[in-house]
């Protein structure tokens, strides 16, 4: 019988070393390298990636990111905030790879361009948005858009003596027309230093990156770099049909250039359905 008890304890505890060694092995992580990055204030750094860009992960609100205009491989980069501590960023492009970076703010020496092109040549290869191609049909539409009496309320904010409003939501053919509205009531210029959509989670756990997933204009009608002091300007702009997914909300940001007059709106989806149908022209 204690033979017996023998051979099952052994038998168990092979058993038990040999699922325990799967499970290690299935749970190993491989460290992935990073690359530096160093940022700055007041001047942009622009990274050219070998394929389309699908997805941004940053760690910090003190960075910013915006994909180049009709361009699908070209990212911007610059810091929202003077001296931001140290960072990280991940981007995902179409060809199922992840790039990781570490950011540093240096306002001194910023990297300003850089090429991760896998070819070998002078300069990376550009990737143009599909739709760019068909700007006289979408100038037409953000025309119309920008001159419809059809208007939404409840999507405003107030600050600094700057009014940002976004009073209109309109779609032609997949392609959504923001109009949006900026009211400079000081005597102070405001100059626009980027107005960015994007749509991020609702419920943000502390401590960790908040993903968001830009979206990128295809077309500016009426593109506005300043508002003068007591003036106003409005603006359309023509982005891919997209709708707002449950527990996330739509950001549109307004940052003020070498300024710190910045105002965010942010929508949920049933105020996306709002939208009013633009006229077959």
């Amino acid at each position: 019988m204690k033979k017996i008890n023998v051979l099952l304890m052994g038998f168990l505890w092979i058993v038990s070393n040999g699922a325990f060694a799967q499970l290690t092995e299935r749970n190993h992580f491989a460290e992935m390298e990073s690359d530096t990055l160093y940022i700055g204030y007041s001047k942009t750094t622009t990274i050219a990636f070998p394929y389309a860009i699908k997805s941004v992960d940053k760690g910090s609100q003190d960075v910013l990111t915006q994909k180049a205009k009709g361009m699908e491989n070209i990212l911007h980069i610059k810091a929202a905030q003077q001296g931001f501590i140290q960072t990280n960023l991940t981007v995902i492009t179409a060809d199922a790879k992840l790039y990781s970076f570490v950011v540093n703010y240096d306002e001194e020496s910023p990297q300003l361009s850089l090429s991760l092109d896998m070819v070998k040549s002078n300069s990376p290869k550009i990737y143009f948005s599909e739709q760019s191609g068909n700007e006289e049909k979408l100038l037409k539409y953000s025309k119309l858009a920008f001159y419809h009496k059809n208007k939404i309320a409840g999507a405003m904010k107030k600050k600094y003596e700057i009014k940002f409003q976004l009073n209109g939501i309109y779609i032609r053919d997949d392609v959504l027309y923001f109009r949006t509205r900026v009211v400079n009531s000081s005597s102070i210029n405001y100059d626009i230093d980027q107005l960015r959509f994007f749509i991020r989670d609702s419920r943000k756990i502390k401590r960790t990156a908040s993903q968001e997933i830009e979206i990128v204009p295809i077309l500016i009608h009426n593109n506005l770099s300043t508002i003068n002091g007591e003036s106003e300007g409005t603006t359309v702009f023509a982005l891919p049909k997209f709708t707002i997914p449950y527990e996330k909300h739509l950001v549109i940001q307004l940052m003020e250039k070498n300024g710190g007059r910045h105002l965010q709106l942010q929508l949920k989806n049933t105020k996306l359905l709002r939208l009013t149908v633009l006229p077959k022209l």
